[in-house]
């Protein structure tokens, strides 16, 4: 299949794109590098610096003729989307639509769609959340995703555009930018590995679904034969707080730091966890990275990451 991988300079895409390649498929990385790094690109993709919303993607689509978009570049940041709606929806909304408009004018035949699956379902009733609970998001961010899994809701129905919608839990692992709208993860690692003070925000008792990256990659892997046009949630279905996160971290890297709290985020929910049996009965697909396995893994990851920036 010819791809086209939004994002794909980025933490996740960088790594879907590799599998893409390896199975053989053709990739064209799209990504304006505002907050992914050319280095994670994959040499054998064909790389295209631009913006989602560019009026340019028009040649490029008609030239290429992509069977599948898979659309990973966004606006990711929670709290940036509370303080800044309109950019917010401007890319994620906006681009994606620009992207959906393309698509439909040059026969691409499916979506793949980077979603989330704590911001959308808000502060959750059921624990864990699967595909069927509830959508109240509680920022600007959960709403542009909500958005868009409407309107490729619309797209199927008025164009047939065959789509996948992957609601990720917290994704963590190598590649993960610390800075910026990382997740806390990468935050911790990289602050604890260079003898910074990680703040935790708030009481830390605040909990996530943490999946490591190569086990959303396996999902965007099946995603490419999925004709049904549905959502799916990618995560462990574990509860972790963010204590317990640092803990970790604090262990596996020695560096024997104590707990620091600081405000709690704007917009932050207290609880987050979904189920993923939609996707394992469907597709066989399940988590392979225990926790504990991920953070060593992704500790490793900074480690070297940090050797290589002082040799």
């Amino acid at each position: 299949m010819k791809i086209l991988l939004t994002g794909g300079a980025g933490f996740i895409g960088s790594h879907v794109c590799d599998a893409y390649i390896e199975q053989g498929h053709q990739v064209v990385v799209l990504d304006d590098l505002s907050s992914g790094f050319e280095k994670n690109i994959n040499l054998r993709a064909n790389f295209i610096k631009a913006d989602i919303k560019d009026s340019s993607l028009h040649d490029l689509f008609i030239k290429e003729k992509f069977d599948v978009v898979n659309h990973h570049a966004a606006q990711m940041d929670v709290r940036r989307s509370v303080n800044d709606p309109l950019f917010d929806a401007d890319t994620n909304i906006l681009g994606t639509l620009n992207l959906l408009q393309n698509c439909i004018n040059t026969g691409v035949k499916k979506f793949i769609f980077a979603s989330t699956g704590g911001a959308v379902y808000g502060e959750q009733l059921i624990f864990p959340a699967d595909e069927s609970h509830p959508t109240k998001p509680l920022s600007p961010y959960g709403i542009s995703k909500l958005a868009v899994e409407k309107y490729l809701y619309f797209y199927n129905a008025q164009y047939n555009l065959n789509y996948t919608i992957l609601r990720y839990a917290n994704v963590y692992g190598p590649r993960q930018n610390p800075f910026g709208e990382a997740g806390v993860v990468a935050i911790f690692t990289s602050k604890l590995l260079t003898g910074s003070q990680p703040i935790i925000n708030g009481s830390g008792e605040q909990t996530r679904d943490y999946v490591y990256v190569s086990d959303v990659v396996n999902a965007n892997l099946l995603a490419l034969n999925d004709n049904s046009s549905d959502i799916y949630n990618v995560g462990i279905g574990v509860e972790t707080n963010v204590i317990k996160i640092f803990n970790f971290l604090n262990d596996i890297t020695g560096a024997g730091k104590q707990q620091k709290h600081g405000p709690a985020a704007p917009g932050e929910q207290l609880r987050s966890v979904i189920s993923s049996e939609k996707m394992i009965q469907k597709f066989g697909w399940k988590p392979s990275i225990t926790l504990e396995e991920g953070l060593k893994l992704t500790v490793d990851y900074f480690k070297n990451e940090i050797q290589d920036s002082f040799s």
